[in-house]
């Protein structure tokens, strides 16, 4: 699953953020992820960050022995409290992200971020948030995707990746430019 062609194989490519911070002959770490595109009522769910005020899509890591599709409803579960409907999920695309690694012995860290349309149950879940969630505050909103790529562009993110966080309002400009949203 670490060979990017093979995980993306029937994905197209969205776009790709590349910091060139790293060096580029030193060992890389992978850690693809899968994040949901949920759209009801011309708004979009979105998790908020309430501690460092930035939006992004629910999802997060593919574990080693995951489907891409098992890591989508897994995490929107735990990150946004939300019952994806596996029979409507479908590809949207990808980004490709490289920088610089914070993990030692690694120069490179290496992110295919796949993003899946779907719909989701009308009952919501408990959500079940990491340490690092948890202390973020982050809290599932239908919000209107202007107002979110107005948030993540112009508020202050204190010590968030801001490549992360232009990565979600690209993402939500593309949805806006394929017809998406009115």
């Amino acid at each position: 699953m670490e060979n990017k062609e093979k995980l993306n194989a029937n994905m197209r490519l969205l776009f790709e953020i590349d910091l060139k911070n790293y060096d580029k002959n030193g060992k890389a770490f992978r850690r693809p992820s899968a994040r949901a595109i949920i759209i009801k009522d011309n708004k979009i769910y979105m998790v908020h960050s309430l501690v460092y005020d930035y939006y992004k899509f629910p999802g997060g890591g593919i574990d080693k022995d995951e489907s891409n599709i098992d890591a989508l409803i897994r995490e929107t579960a735990e990150e946004a409290g939300l019952v994806v409907i596996k029979d409507s999920i479908k590809e949207y695309g990808y980004v490709h992200r490289i920088k610089k690694a914070k993990d030692e012995g690694y120069s490179m860290f290496i992110q295919d971020n796949l993003y899946y349309l779907c719909d989701v149950e009308d009952k919501k879940i408990n959500q079940n948030l990491d340490d690092y969630e948890d202390f973020e505050k982050f809290t599932l909103e239908l919000v209107d995707p202007r107002i979110a790529i107005n948030i993540n562009r112009n508020k202050q993110h204190g010590p968030k990746d801001l490549d992360m966080i232009e990565r979600e309002a690209k993402v939500l400009e593309l949805l806006i430019k394929n017809g998406y949203f009115k």
